[in-house]
């Protein structure tokens, strides 16, 4: 199955503790791709107080596979979202449950080699960066990274860059934001951070540039994807409807098979990239992280 791991938390829109719902990039990873029907489990650690129960339902109604979850009594972290005037981000995540995880095993899903995704808070934050880091290292199915940079959160640039470099060695397919990228690698081309990804451990990156579309660079070249034009209530989670969706469409391509990842060809890149962004576009129309579900996309886009 796909296993999504690091945070899960609730995103607060607009300061508003009304507009609180169940968020985290891994998370919301993990219900993307239940939703477009591919079997899906979150890794993480959840609270007990009143949050981390609606993010446990919230995933159980999403039908996610919690059997490789803990609780604990930590309080759940919090994201405040500011969409008007401008779009502004406050955290609210000291000793908070998602940091705590004591453990990682993926035998409680059963046997076989899952796809393992992670990225996020939960590559970096607290103890659970190195029981996820050392997942991904002894992991030997497909490994999938999205880095998906909060500089706003990131106190301690040597250790997000220790705990992405362990993420990086072991990655097969790598997705960013071009902002992500200039974080990263400030200064440098995207084509030239893609070229140095592929060279090493990554056999896909693919590039999202918001408005400006998506790249997707492989060994056999690069494609290039338009933004599709939609009505954007916010863009809360539509990177992470767009990573589900891929990992979705490769789970029923590939199944599990790590060693077919790196024969997929571009021309199946499209279609997989092309469903995605739709996915992404129908989250941008939506408040807060709400992913799409199958029968909403069309059956055009199907991998």
């Amino acid at each position: 199955m796909i296993v999504c791991c690091g945070e899960a938390l609730v995103d607060v829109l607009d300061g508003d503790d009304t507009r609180s719902v169940p968020g985290g990039g891994p998370m919301n990873a993990a219900i993307a791709a239940a939703r477009l029907g591919a079997p899906s489990a979150f890794v993480g650690r959840v609270s007990t107080d009143a949050s981390g129960e609606r993010i446990w339902s919230h995933l159980q109604h999403n039908g996610v596979d919690l059997r490789g979850c803990e609780r604990g009594p930590e309080p759940t972290a919090r994201a405040i979202i500011n969409l008007a005037p401008t779009p502004s981000f406050q955290f609210e995540g000291d000793s908070t449950a998602d940091t705590a995880l004591e453990a990682a095993n993926l035998a409680a899903l059963g046997a076989g080699l899952h796809i393992l995704h992670g990225g996020t808070l939960g590559m970096f934050r607290g103890r659970t960066a190195d029981v996820l880091a050392s997942l991904a290292e002894r992991h030997d199915g497909l490994v999938s990274l999205d880095p998906n940079v909060r500089p706003a959160i990131i106190d301690d640039r040597g250790r997000w860059d220790h705990f992405h470099q362990r993420w990086l060695d072991v990655t097969d397919l790598y997705r960013a934001s071009d902002e992500d990228l200039a974080w990263i690698w400030p200064g440098r081309a995207t084509d030239d951070c893609a070229a140095e990804l592929l060279a090493g451990r990554s056999a896909t990156v693919i590039v999202t540039r918001g408005r400006q579309g998506v790249t997707v660079y492989t060994a056999e070249g690069e494609l290039d994807l338009s933004a599709l034009p939609v009505e954007v209530v916010d863009t809360v989670g539509a990177g992470d409807s767009f990573v589900g969706s891929v990992l979705a469409s490769l789970w029923n391509l590939l199944r599990v098979d790590r060693t077919a990842f790196a024969s997929v060809e571009l021309r199946q890149w499209r279609t997989m990239a092309e469903r995605a962004a739709v996915a992404a576009a129908i989250t941008c129309t939506r408040t807060g992280a709400d992913p799409p579900y199958a029968q909403e996309l069309d059956p055009a886009h199907d991998a």
